[in-house]
């Protein structure tokens, strides 16, 4: 890696997850000038942190995402431009693993029926056998990458029996049964809660469609962090307006933000979140902390980090 980063842009459209300030000035002490900017200051910049990609990255030298997920950048042309591609993979595991668990104990304590039952200032009491406890059912995580294992941690730590899918069967940490991909039907439908935490790639674009829904239980949970176009979402409302679901929690969706004609807007036994399932106060540091590293793995001439292209 042959260059040098004099200046390091921090692009505006972090905004939408946390100040661009925030995190320009917690990167303040780097040996290089660190500024927020727009789209007409990136010619200015060696390198940006950013959220959203722009053709003219492509006369960078370092691009830094701060998702995980990566598909909004077409790493082929990065590649053939020469632009390095980091993410920002391994620091949402606490951060979603908290927000699923949230999703299972909303579906399972009701509190999203009191929540809504509040607005209308309705007494309403579940039914005697709505309500249960989390110990002794089982999630089944699509992806036991870093936010499958964040998720297994935390569902495991509340007694929930947590198996997995991913290409081999091979063991992970936190998941108590691994199910190859070629097992998907099998695995999900033995299971309570189905949460989906795989990247959105060509093999798993609308890898649950109305066969997946159909081979889960009837009383079972679905819950996706991923990405929206993981799922085919007309076959999962056709699914939930036949009761073949009990409910769903969705942090993301195919058209973001969520159209008012969606369906899904008005399901009582939905929970829709802004895909904030990784928001947290502390998400700037995460992320500067992973730009500050390769800052100081390119002085060392070092391999970057976290890095796709």
């Amino acid at each position: 890696m042959a260059f040098e980063i004099e200046r390091l842009g921090v692009h505006e459209s972090v905004e939408a997850v946390f100040p661009p300030a925030e995190l320009a000035d917690f990167l303040a002490d780097l040996p290089t000038e660190v500024a927020v900017v727009d789209d007409n200051g990136i010619d200015d910049c060696d390198a940006v942190v950013t959220l959203v990609y722009r053709e003219a990255f492509l006369e960078l030298d370092w691009i830094h995402s701060i998702q995980a997920g990566y598909d909004r950048f077409p790493r082929d042309v990065l590649e053939d431009h020469d632009v390095i591609l980091t993410n920002s993979a391994g620091i949402h595991d606490q951060s979603v693993g908290e927000t699923v668990a949230g999703y299972a104990l909303m579906f399972s304590r009701r509190l999203h029926n009191y929540v809504a039952n509040q607005q209308q200032r309705r007494w309403e009491r579940p039914e005697w056998d709505d309500a249960f406890t989390l110990p002794g059912s089982t999630a089944c995580v699509v992806g036991t990458g870093t936010l499958g294992s964040g998720v297994a941690e935390t569902l495991g730590a509340l007694g929930v029996r947590v198996t997995g899918i991913r290409r081999s069967s091979d063991p992970v940490p936190d998941f108590d049964e691994v199910y190859a991909n070629d097992r998907l039907l099998e695995a999900i439908g033995d299971a309570e809660f189905v949460i989906v935490t795989v990247p959105l790639t060509d093999e798993t674009h609308h890898l649950f469609d109305a066969d997946a829904f159909d081979a889960m239980r009837d009383d079972a949970y679905f819950v996706n962090v991923a990405r929206g176009s993981v799922v085919d979402e007309p076959a999962l409302i056709d699914a939930l307006e036949a009761d073949e679901l009990a409910g769903a929690a969705l942090d993301v969706f195919e058209a973001e933000p969520l159209p008012d004609s969606s369906p899904l807007w008005g399901m009582d036994e939905v929970i829709i979140s802004p895909h904030a399932a990784a928001y947290t106060r502390d998400y700037f540091r995460d992320v500067g902390e992973i730009v500050r590293e390769n800052v100081e793995r390119l002085a060392d001439d070092e391999e970057f980090y976290n890095r796709v292209v």
